[in-house]
């Protein structure tokens, strides 16, 4: 019994995890170049709604992941060209991203499929599926390598479909990127001292632009997984602030992507033990009610919140975060 739980929270915390994770290393990518993202939220919502609009129409894989990628990277570059070009408010230009698209998706889900904002269920063979199917059922797992390899490894472990083990790929990607290469470390430097980089002769805008890219890109892949291997169909508001817990997961890794990982990781340990949770009464001491299922709910962003405020320390932002660059004459 003990190895069937952990199993089961240990698949259900890789699965929670993995839009979380591509969406901190997205805005962790646009923060260390000195762009505020706070549309996080925003741009995996619409990236959701675009996959799944364009999976079930066309009935490809390929086209709601591109879909999902292209509509993120343009509201990347409307961030930026608000922001970069034009040097405006980037808080504001974020929060104005989330509100158009939580309304945008509903207006066009209604407009296109007259389903309350809802969009046709993904067919089932265009869905993301396990590398090994036969082990995303517990039952098949534990058949084919017994009790405990079964269910921690088979299921827990190797149930998964490409994009969680490419999120978590990714980490070490994004650490690789920022560390050890030439483009990575300019743009590292943008984000601290842009006038140094401008200096020496290299174009800030377009090194925060490429920043942008990458982080449309990255919530372009968060999105998609929502309705191509999470869930069936996309539902108006269904990223529930994921996006601003991958923002506070960031903050809490201190802009580094090791850290960020392992947060997002706490969330979604918190999220799975909360569904197991679901059904839950009091002790008989204390008149034996059901919780409610809302406050279970909430458990895993109350106790997110908590543990990353009382555990994070002093986290030294990049020194350019926020700030427009004006070439100097």
């Amino acid at each position: 019994m003990d190895e069937i739980l952990i199993g089961s929270v240990l698949a259900s915390t890789l699965r929670v995890s993995t839009p979380l994770l591509l969406c901190a290393l997205a805005g962790l990518v646009s923060e260390r170049s000195g762009v505020v993202d706070i549309g996080l939220e925003g741009k995996m919502l619409f990236a959701a709604f675009a996959a799944a609009a364009a999976a079930s129409v066309s009935h490809s894989t390929g086209w709601g992941m591109l879909a999902a990628i292209a509509v993120a990277c343009s509201m990347s570059l409307i961030h930026g060209f608000a922001c970069v070009t034009h040097r405006g408010d980037q808080v504001v230009s974020g929060v104005a991203l989330n509100m158009v698209a939580a309304g945008l998706t509903v207006v066009l889900g209604i407009a296109w499929f007259q389903q309350g904002g809802q969009t046709p269920p993904v067919a089932a063979d265009v869905r993301l599926t396990g590398l090994i199917p036969a082990w995303s059922e517990l039952d098949g797992a534990v058949a084919d390598l017994g009790p405990w390899l079964g269910a921690v490894i088979g299921h827990g472990l190797l149930s998964h479909n490409i994009l969680v083990y490419l999120a978590f790929a990714l980490v070490a990607g994004v650490w690789f990127f920022l560390e050890r290469t030439k483009p990575g470390l300019r743009l590292r430097a943008v984000g601290e001292n842009p006038a140094m980089v401008d200096a020496a002769g290299v174009s800030v805008p377009r090194l925060r632009y490429a920043a942008l890219m990458i982080n449309g890109l990255l919530c372009g892949l968060a999105g998609s997984y929502l309705v191509l291997a999470q869930n069936a169909a996309f539902s108006p508001n269904m990223t529930a602030g994921r996006g601003y817990i991958a923002l506070a997961a960031m903050i809490f890794g201190k802009w580094r992507p090791l850290p960020t990982m392992f947060a997002c990781l706490l969330f979604g340990f918190l999220d799975a033990v909360a569904i197991r949770m679901q059904g839950a009464h009091l002790p008989a001491g204390l008149g034996g009610a059901e919780i409610p299922v809302q406050l279970i709910q909430a458990l895993p962003y109350l106790l997110t919140v908590v543990l990353l405020a009382g555990f994070i320390g002093q986290a030294l932002a990049p020194k350019a975060l926020g700030r427009p660059y004006v070439k100097e004459r």
